[in-house]
């Protein structure tokens, strides 16, 4: 049997829930692939932005290694983007890990890292202008539903998150795997990247979160 990848999936105050759960839903339709942990700066209960709190069952300095780092987004971005001891931790884990992924305003903090640099991504069009004016070495594109380039893939706003981690267990389980997982969550899935109807929606919006 294949060895479970280890899955951390990052938190921070402010985290928008449905980036973190709406993937981690996916993934946990296979515990016999993919074992998640929650990470924080310090182990302990994080509030979401809207919700209840989470907790990291470990911190920084426990979690030196994962095969899958998980950024969400949320509110709480605008301030760790400057936080230097998460992005030092994402630089050095996310150089190690076998892929990085991030939903909505996550992408600001995978490219304050320096791991978006010279690939394409994408992130929530409502913050659109506020994150792609955050790092020029980074090809932002506005119309896409995720992105996936070589170790990396970035997910559009909220519920996009999804369509991303099935397209991920689909690169590592095969196609079958992730159809069968968004089955058993009774999920329908986009699994088309570049259909994303809600850019038009915001076109005119980009830059409210």
């Amino acid at each position: 049997m294949t060895a479970r990848r280890k899955l951390g999936a990052l938190l921070f105050p402010g985290f928008e829930m449905l980036d973190l759960y709406g993937p981690l839903e996916m993934f946990a339709m296979r515990p016999d692939a993919f074992e998640i942990a929650t990470v924080a700066e310090r182990a302990g209960p994080v509030p979401a932005a809207n919700g209840p709190a989470t907790v990291a069952e470990a911190g920084f300095a426990d979690l030196a290694y994962v095969d899958i780092l998980l950024v969400p987004g949320g509110p709480g971005t605008r301030g760790e983007v400057e936080n230097e001891v998460l992005l030092a931790w994402l630089r050095d884990t996310g150089a190690r890990a076998e892929i990085l992924a991030s939903v909505c305003t996550g992408a600001v903090l995978l490219a304050a890292a320096g791991h978006l640099d010279g690939r394409a991504a994408t992130t929530n069009k409502r913050a659109f202008a506020w994150v792609a004016g955050t790092r020029s070495a980074v090809d932002w594109r506005p119309a896409a539903r995720w992105i996936e380039t070589d170790k990396v893939f970035t997910a559009s706003g909220v519920s996009a998150g999804m369509d991303m981690a099935l397209a991920l267990m689909a690169r590592l389980l095969g196609r079958e795997a992730a159809r069968q997982a968004a089955h058993e969550a009774e999920y329908i899935w986009n699994d088309d990247p570049g259909a994303d109807p809600f850019a038009t929606d915001w076109k005119e919006r980009r830059d409210e979160r």
